[in-house]
């Protein structure tokens, strides 16, 4: 394995003819999928923020990296942080569901996906350092709905959201 550049976040390296990007200093991310149960039905947390790489807004599920600032950090330590910070809400049950890789054929990086529940509001959200991200709390039997609309504002769409078009997880 070849590396061929490498910058503060990703790194970018050969294996024979293979070329792929990988996250620099073993970081992996923490995604949470935090529902919220209310008397008027389950909600879920939903983050929209500018993506440089694609140039528009993009709706996601909330999520950070592990390890960024402090290595050797558990990702479930990550994640209560980087929900906090993102949504401004605090969860009291955590369950870590898996180890998953976003795009195989060409980046290395994993993320671990938890799912939040027992939601709390604590705070405004919104994420540090200009990240002015938009928080949606969105029912969830009109999911779909919200997604299709934000696909027609022009926003992008992170394939993390499938898995709430697809089920299975909310059981």
């Amino acid at each position: 394995i070849e590396t061929r550049w490498e910058g503060r976040f990703i790194t970018v390296k050969q294996q024979g003819t293979w070329e792929y990007v990988s996250r620099s200093r073993g970081i992996h991310a923490a995604v949470i999928l935090a529902i919220d149960e209310a008397a008027d039905g389950r909600h879920i947390i939903l983050v929209e923020q500018y993506r440089v790489p694609l140039k528009v807004q993009c709706l996601e599920l909330p999520a950070g990296l592990v390890g960024d600032d402090a290595s050797g950090e558990a990702a479930e330590i990550a994640a209560e942080r980087e929900l906090e910070e993102e949504t401004g809400y605090r969860a009291a049950n955590w369950r870590t569901v898996g180890e998953f890789f976003s795009s195989p054929g060409m980046v290395s990086e994993s993320f671990t996906l938890l799912v939040a529940t027992g939601l709390t509001k604590v705070g405004q959200g919104g994420g540090v350092d200009g990240e002015d991200i938009i928080v949606h709390r969105v029912k969830l039997d009109g999911i779909e709905d919200f997604v299709a609309a934000k696909r027609a504002e022009g926003c992008g769409i992170d394939v993390r959201i499938a898995m709430l078009l697809a089920g299975g997880l909310l059981a």
